[in-house]
């Protein structure tokens, strides 16, 4: 496994990070405890030392059943967690809130469910337009003070943002989205990490299975499944897309005897992401890590990607539609 650090962890972490939000089950179509775990123990088995969760994957299901399957893993010692605060639900309906309040109230349901005393790395997981920045980053500068989190984080935030943050408590971790075809955090968020020493694990690698080589036209997303609301999934837009994939397929396998999901996670890692994160529900799905590592993306393919991207995807849209919103623009 590629290794690589973040501030305030004794260890140095994988950099291919496991994310739990699918095990979660919602807006991922349910979950399976039984199978949860064993996909966990099946990433940790490839040497993935850290893994993403959040209170809201699930309304907690995602980090009990994490908490579950690290008390049933060997190893233990070895992992690291990542967890989120920031949001809160009524009735099933998220939005944003990062009060001081809210923070310790999460905090304390976090470390119940995961059965540990402390986080790794605790992230604000959407900016909260509602609560002053202060208070925010003073909620998250005091648990780090007392040591129920090594490590500070933020998740969603721009540049700008994170400059304010950083006025009132420290900032080791960025958790923004980025993959193939959403790259915005290039303009400001990736130079402002790198200038900052602030470590970038990215989430998204696959677009939301788009880079998965496994999706066709006819494909159907039912439930509450969240690709029925990305407009990149809508056509005419997912034919745009899904060529793009296929183009991608061939240039993965002739240029790099490698499949498109390996090639769709290396670029990540290759192009400025300190960390991928690896989402999945199944244990399968974890027998690829190993395609990702080892190995580099040259200039010619990168290259090649860009202009396949800029070949076929005429009507690019980012992950905007992901955002929850305020908490006065919650529906009643």
């Amino acid at each position: 496994m590629e290794l690589t650090t973040i501030p305030g962890l004794d260890s140095r972490v994988s950099r291919i990070s496991l994310g739990t939000w699918a095990i979660g089950g919602w807006m991922w179509g349910g979950t399976e405890e039984r199978q949860s775990i064993e996909t966990i123990h099946a990433a940790l088995d490839k040497g993935v030392t850290l893994v993403d969760t959040a209170p809201v994957y699930g309304f907690g299901t995602s980090e009990k059943i994490l908490g579950k399957a690290l008390a049933e893993y060997e190893n233990r010692d070895k992992v690291r967690i990542a967890t989120k605060c920031g949001l809160n639900w009524d009735d099933g309906r998220v939005f944003r809130d990062a009060r001081a309040e809210r923070i310790a109230e999460e905090i304390d349901q976090s470390l119940e469910r995961l059965g540990v005393q402390h986080i790794d790395v605790y992230f604000v997981h959407w900016p909260d337009p509602r609560t002053p920045m202060q208070e925010t980053a003073g909620a998250m500068r005091e648990l780090h003070e007392q040591g129920l989190i090594k490590a500070i984080g933020v998740s969603n935030f721009s540049s700008e943002q994170m400059e304010e943050f950083r006025q009132y408590a420290p900032l080791h971790v960025c958790q923004p989205p980025y993959n193939i075809f959403e790259r915005g955090i290039e303009q400001d968020v990736m130079p402002y990490c790198k200038k900052h020493g602030i470590t970038l694990m990215t989430y998204g690698a696959l677009c939301r299975g788009l880079l998965s080589g496994k999706l066709d036209r006819d494909r159907k997303f039912t439930g509450d499944d969240l690709r029925k609301i990305d407009p990149k999934f809508q056509q005419p837009r997912f034919d745009q897309y899904l060529e793009a994939v296929n183009r991608l397929f061939y240039l993965s396998r002739e240029h790099y005897d490698h499949d498109v999901l390996s090639l769709a996670v290396r670029w990540v890692l290759d192009h400025g992401s300190n960390i991928a994160i690896w989402g999945g529900r199944s244990p399968k799905q974890m027998e690829s890590i190993e395609g990702v590592l080892h190995w580099n993306m040259d200039e010619e393919g990168m290259r090649e990607v860009d202009r396949i991207v800029e070949m076929f995807v005429k009507d690019p849209v980012g992950p905007e539609f992901m955002a929850p919103p305020a908490r006065q623009e919650r529906a009643a």
